[in-house]
């Protein structure tokens, strides 16, 4: 009798034991990005946040006994391979997709529609909003970071209009703040875009300031990668032309939107980036509170070194990561399928008391039918002594544009 107890008892725990482990599920997140070749600067550190952040909601079961697996492909910023990786990422069953590029995210919008799948890219461009339901930008398009640091410019300049330049990206990417920033003048920022410059390949940028100068500009905004800002900033200084305080007379401020600062800027130009202004809605190490614990916290656990722990796209990678395990982790919370419209409903409701404090952004992500910009305020940061620290507090640019 006893024998036949015992028996019985194991076999209901066998049971047990089996009905668990089938009702786990593992759910499948996917991104495609450049982790070699052009902006592999920013792609390599982005896909190791992506990584380590999935590895950490696993290990902090945010999903309870459900796992995520994350596939992560290097598309080395071409299109076509980034396409191809996607509709690979789809016959794995992804409910939802992290894209990186200006260029592939436009190409895949018809994509994106056709599948009904919630994306979050790494590219901000205000374009990417437009006849598109499903895409979803993480902070503030580029548009607004240009038009913020604009606004900053003639609140802070004193003497006049300022004369300014816009130094851009070659490229959609590059190009896609301009007409908005003009927008912004001809409603009422008092501004004036002297000239807009498309930096080449060359490693020289002396003759575009000399004349910049002759023409009287106090400011250059830059809204491009690290690289050619550096190479700018390097030549100002030998040509002693870089502000020592922000307007000051005879000499040039030099400004960045989101993907031309961060550690490397310093990096790459130590002593020339001192004073430049820089916009993102993403918090920094550089700056103590509970996003730069969690994000050293996750970097250690994951045995990243010191640089990748330190990076902002680290932080970037990591929080569009956490955006999409918590449309899950809601999903579940609310008793649904983790599907791609279940998911897609869950950030279309990410807004009022359910908005979404990552920790590593400036302010909540909040979504909407109507508004797909994640994270609304900017902070300005500014080089002080080789390390970016704020400057005010976050703020929503006055002449925002929504698309």
């Amino acid at each position: 009798m006893r024998k036949m107890l015992m028996v019985t008892t194991i076999g209901l725990m066998a049971a047990c034991f089996a009905v668990s482990t089938a009702q786990a599920e593992t759910y499948k997140l996917a991104i495609s990005l450049a982790i070699t070749g052009p902006t592999s600067d920013a792609g390599a550190p982005y896909a190791k946040g992506v990584e380590d952040y999935v590895k950490y909601a696993n290990d902090e079961k945010m999903l309870g006994d459900d796992m995520i697996e994350v596939l992560i492909r290097d598309d080395q910023y071409k299109t076509d391979v980034t396409k191809r990786n996607f509709e690979e990422f789809l016959d794995e069953g992804i409910p939802i997709y992290l894209n990186y590029s200006t260029g592939s995210t436009l190409a895949l919008k018809k994509d994106f529609e056709e599948e009904k799948i919630a994306t979050i890219p790494a590219s901000f461009h205000a374009g990417n909003l437009v006849d598109s339901n499903y895409i979803f930008l993480p902070i503030q398009s580029y548009s607004n970071q240009v038009i913020a640091l604009s606004e900053y410019v003639v609140e802070n300049s004193k003497g006049g209009v300022p004369k300014v330049a816009m130094f851009i990206h070659p490229s959609a990417f590059g190009r896609g703040p301009v007409e908005d920033t003009k927008g912004a003048v001809e409603k009422g920022l008092k501004m004036d875009i002297v000239e807009v410059v498309e930096h080449g390949k060359d490693l020289d940028t002396t003759a575009t300031l000399q004349r910049l100068m002759s023409k009287g500009v106090q400011y250059i905004i830059c809204h491009t990668v690290q690289s050619p800002v550096a190479v700018l900033l390097k030549d100002a200084e030998r040509l002693g032309i870089v502000a020592s305080s922000f307007g000051e007379e005879g000499k040039i401020t030099f400004l960045g939107a989101h993907y031309t600062g961060g550690n490397d800027l310093i990096d790459l130009a130590p002593t020339a980036s001192e004073n430049f202004y820089w916009t993102t809605g993403y918090t920094l190490t550089s700056e103590p509170g509970p996003g730069t614990d969690l994000q050293l916290k996750i970097a250690k656990k994951y045995g990243r070194d010191d640089k990748t722990a330190n990076s902002h796209n680290y932080t970037n990678g990591m929080m569009v990561t956490q955006v999409a395990i918590e449309s899950m982790r809601r999903a579940k919370e609310h008793g649904k399928e983790i599907n791609k419209e279940t998911l897609y409903d869950e950030l279309n409701a990410m807004n009022g008391d359910n908005a979404y404090d990552p920790l590593t952004t400036t302010g909540p992500v909040t979504f909407s039918k109507d508004d797909h910009e994640g994270v609304d305020k900017l902070q300005i940061y500014r080089v002080t002594d080789g390390v970016f620290k704020s400057v005010g507090e976050p703020f929503v640019p006055k002449y925002v544009v929504k698309n």
